[in-house]
C-alpha cells in the first residue's frame, strides 16, 4: 500500500450502500488508521470500539471502478433521502460557531498564518473590518475567505425576526442570527 491508493471501508452489517466507501490513503505512523469526522456518519460510527474492515485495490481497472462509484467526494447526498450525510460534526461545527461569533476579532500575522492553509487561497486579503488603532480583521472574514467562491446563501436562526428584514439594515443582523455568504469570483 502507499500514499493516494483506492481502499475500499466498509463496517458490518452493510445495510445501504454507504456502509462501503472508497477513500484515498495518506500513509501514517501507527498501527491504526483514522478516518475525518465528517465521513463517520453513513458508517454510523459510534467510537466505542467499532470494528471495520479495508480492502484494497489489487489492480487498476479495480481502483478506477471504486473510485467512480464508491469515492467518499462522491457520496456526500444519501440515496435513501436525498440529503447531505457527510458534513461537519463536533469539533469542527464549534469551530465553526467561534469563529463567527461578532466579538472575534484577528490581527494580520494571525490572518495570514490562517490563511496559508486555505489551499485555493489567492493571495489577496479583505479590507479590515476594524483600520484604527490597529487593522483587524473578523472571524466572518476569514470564514468567507475559506469557502469557495461562488458561494451565494443568506440563512436565518429560527430566533430571528422577521423585522430584521426590512429596511437599510436588512444585511446587518443585531443578534446575529442571520447568515449572508455572498461569493466573490476573480
Amino acid at each position: 500500500m502507499q500514499d493516494n491508493d483506492c481502499v475500499v471501508l466498509d463496517r458490518r452489517p452493510a445495510i445501504h450502500k454507504m456502509s462501503m466507501m472508497c477513500h484515498r490513503v495518506k500513509i501514517l505512523p501507527w498501527s491504526t488508521f483514522r478516518l475525518n469526522l465528517s465521513v463517520t456518519t453513513p458508517y454510523n460510527a459510534s467510537f466505542d470500539g467499532n470494528e471495520m474492515n479495508l480492502h484494497l485495490a489489487q489492480s487498476l481497472e479495480t481502483m478506477a471502478e471504486i473510485s467512480n462509484l464508491a469515492l467518499v467526494s462522491r457520496m456526500i447526498i444519501t440515496p435513501q433521502a436525498n440529503r447531505p450525510v457527510i458534513g461537519i460534526v463536533q469539533d469542527t461545527l464549534t469551530a465553526v460557531r467561534k469563529m463567527t461569533k461578532r466579538d472575534v476579532f484577528i490581527e494580520r500575522g494571525e490572518m495570514m498564518n490562517l490563511l496559508m492553509f486555505v489551499p485555493l487561497w489567492d493571495g489577496r486579503m479583505p479590507q479590515p473590518a476594524i483600520l484604527k488603532p490597529k487593522a483587524l480583521w473578523t472571524g466572518k472574514q476569514l470564514f468567507s475567505l475559506i469557502i469557495p467562491g461562488r458561494v451565494n446563501c443568506v440563512r436565518t436562526h429560527s430566533t430571528h425576526p422577521d423585522k430584521e428584514d426590512k429596511g437599510p439594515y436588512k444585511w446587518i443582523s443585531p443578534g446575529d442570527t442571520k447568515v449572508c455568504s455572498m461569493g466573490y469570483t476573480n
